[in-house]
């Protein structure tokens, strides 16, 4: 999260994913650091357990999610 956020504010687009158990704390760093409105994306938590295929699908089922957000950028 803290990537993106620093990233975003010097105007380098960038994507946030993370899972859903952490989506809070990612709002409260968002607040934090001064973008309370600051876009990323979640999935399904956990993903330690989960094999190579398995993780390979979640992320081919958010790529376009991941791609809407960088071409979008952070404005609503």
């Amino acid at each position: 999260m803290l990537d993106s956020i620093v990233f975003e504010q010097h105007g380098v687009p960038s994507a946030s994913i993370v899972t859903d158990v952490f989506k809070v704390t990612g709002r409260a760093m968002a607040r934090t650091w001064g973008l309370p409105e600051f876009r990323f994306l979640t999935m399904p938590h956990p993903i330690g357990n989960l094999t190579d295929g398995e993780l390979d699908q979640r992320a081919s089922a958010i790529a376009p999610e991941v791609v809407r957000l960088l071409l979008e950028g952070q404005a609503p």
